[in-house]
C-alpha cells in the first residue's frame, strides 16, 4: 500500500454560503442521482486517483487524492462539468492541501463550517457523500480511512463538547425568521413544500409553534401523506399546488427540484385570489425552489437560505466556547491522521529486516551445509552458524546504536531500548 499511495497529495476544493451567493451555489450543485456519474468523470482524470463529492444547500465539495502535478485537474474539471466558461469559479473556490484538507473536512462534519454553528445534520450529509462514494468505487485506502475518522472525530465533539447541547438546524432557525415576521402562528396557514429531512424537522417546529393549519405537498403523495399525518396536517400532491397555493400566509420550501417549483405568474394568481394578503415565502432550497422574480410582486416577502444568517447570529456565542473545544479536538486527531499519512510513503521497515534476515540466514545456512558436506563435525558446523548468523544480525544494530551514543542520539537509543525489550510471555 506505501508504494501504491506514496507521494500523493490530498485536496479539497470547494465553495460554500461563506464564499459565493446562493445563485451560484445553486449552478454548481450536484443532485444525489447524478453524482455516481459526476465521480466516474472526476475519478477517470489523469493523475486523480481518488474521488468524493460533498454537495448540499451550503456547500459544493471535492475531495481527492492527486499524484503529483495534478492538483489542478479537480478545479478545471469543475469548471468543464457544469459548463463555466474561464475562470468564473476561481474567485469563490478555495483549496486546502493535505493537513488543511484533513481539518477542513472534520470541521465541516462537526458543523464548525455550517451556517449554523454545530448544526447536526451536516454528518449525515457526509456519510451520504461517502456511502455514493463507495457505491461508485472512487474510494481506496487513504480517502476511505479520512471519511472514518471524520466520523470518529464529529461522534466525539459531539459527546464531549456542548456544542450539539441546543441543536440549531436550518429549519429551527426558518422557523424563528416566520416567527419573526408572522405577528401570530395560530392564525396562519403554512404551506411546506417537500418531505424530506429539512421540511420534517420544520413540521415539528411549527407543529410546536401551534400554527394553525399545515399543507404539506410532495411529488410522491405518499411521502406527504406520511408526514402530514405525524402533524396533523393535510396532504397534496405538488401537481395540485396551484389550487391550494392561495390558501397558505406561509411557504417554507426544501426540495431536491433542479428547476423552480414556484414561479412568478403561479404566485401572482395565488395573490388575486387571496385579494393581495401578503405572503411570506422561505425558500431553504439549493437551487432554489422559487424563481427569484417572485420577490418583486407586491405583498410578496421571499426569502432564501442566505437571509437566515442574521436569526443565525444571535445564537452564535452560546456555542462559541464549545466551538473552542471542538477546536483543540479536532486539531489532535489531525496530527494523527497526518502521521498515519506520512508512514505511507515511508518503506515497511518490518519487511526490509525480515527480508535482510533471511538472506542472511541462507547465505550462513548454505555454509554450515559445507562443512558437514567436508565431514567436519555437526556440532562444529551448528556452532559455526549460530556465531555467525548472530554476528551477521547484530552488526548493523551494534554499529549504529554505538554511533548514536557516541552523537548523543537519545531518541534513537531510547528507541531501540523499547524496541529490543520484549514482553515475558511472548510466543512464537
Amino acid at each position: 500500500m506505501a508504494a501504491a499511495f506514496a507521494s500523493m497529495a490530498l485536496i479539497a476544493l470547494g465553495l460554500n454560503h461563506l464564499t459565493a451567493p446562493v445563485a451560484l451555489r445553486e449552478r454548481i450543485a450536484f443532485a444525489p442521482e447524478a453524482t455516481p456519474e459526476a465521480l466516474a468523470g472526476l475519478s477517470s482524470l489523469p493523475g486523480v486517483r481518488e474521488a468524493a463529492i460533498l454537495s448540499t444547500c451550503n456547500r459544493t465539495e471535492l475531495y481527492c487524492t492527486v499524484e503529483p502535478g495534478a492538483e489542478s485537474l479537480p478545479g478545471e474539471w469543475l469548471h468543464q462539468h457544469h459548463r463555466l466558461h474561464g475562470h468564473r469559479l476561481d474567485e469563490f473556490l478555495y483549496r486546502h492541501d493535505d493537513a488543511e484538507a484533513v481539518r477542513h473536512i472534520f470541521r465541516v462534519a462537526t458543523g464548525l463550517e455550517s451556517l449554523v454553528l454545530g448544526e447536526p445534520q451536516i454528518l449525515g450529509q457526509v456519510k451520504d457523500a461517502y456511502q455514493i462514494a463507495r457505491s461508485s468505487q472512487t474510494l481506496k485506502a487513504p480517502l476511505d480511512r479520512l471519511f472514518q475518522n471524520t466520523f470518529a472525530v464529529a461522534k466525539r465533539v459531539r459527546s464531549d463538547t456542548r456544542i450539539g447541547a441546543h441543536p440549531v438546524s436550518v429549519a429551527y432557525t426558518a422557523v424563528r425568521m416566520v416567527e419573526r415576521l408572522f405577528a401570530d402562528l395560530s392564525k396562519a396557514c403554512v404551506l411546506l413544500i417537500g418531505a424530506g429531512e429539512t421540511i420534517e424537522l420544520t413540521a415539528r417546529h411549527l407543529a410546536e409553534a401551534q400554527v394553525r393549519r399545515t399543507i404539506v405537498a410532495n411529488r410522491t403523495l405518499e411521502h406527504a401523506q406520511t408526514l402530514a399525518a405525524s402533524v396533523g396536517g393535510y396532504a397534496i400532491a405538488l401537481d395540485d399546488l396551484p389550487r391550494h397555493l392561495p390558501e397558505a400566509d406561509i411557504v417554507i420550501s426544501s426540495t431536491a427540484a433542479r428547476e423552480p417549483i414556484l414561479d412568478r405568474s403561479g404566485v401572482a394568481a395565488a395573490l388575486a385570489s387571496r385579494r393581495h394578503r401578503p405572503m411570506f415565502l422561505v425558500d431553504i432550497a439549493v437551487p432554489r425552489d422559487i424563481a427569484p422574480d417572485v420577490a418583486e410582486l407586491d405583498d410578496v416577502f421571499l426569502y432564501t437560505i442566505d437571509d437566515l444568517r442574521s436569526v443565525i447570529d444571535e445564537s452564535l456565542r452560546s456555542r462559541q466556547a464549545a466551538a473552542k473545544e471542538a477546536e483543540a479536538l479536532i486539531e489532535l486527531q489531525v496530527e494523527h491522521f497526518m502521521g498515519w499519512w506520512r508512514a505511507l510513503e515511508l518503506r515497511n521497515p518490518v519487511g526490509e529486516l525480515r527480508r535482510s534476515a533471511e538472506a542472511h540466514r541462507d547465505e550462513v545456512l548454505e555454509k554450515a551445509r559445507a562443512l558437514l558436506a567436508r565431514g567436519r563435525p555437526a556440532d562444529e558446523a551448528l556452532a559455526f552458524l549460530a556465531n555467525t548468523l548472530t554476528n551477521k544480525l547484530l552488526h548493523a544494530p551494534s554499529a549504529n546504536l554505538r554511533s548514536a551514543a557516541l552523537r548523543g542520539d537519545v531518541d534513537l537509543l531510547t528507541a531501540a531500548e523499547r524496541l529490543f525489550d520484549a514482553p515475558s510471555d511472548t510466543t512464537e
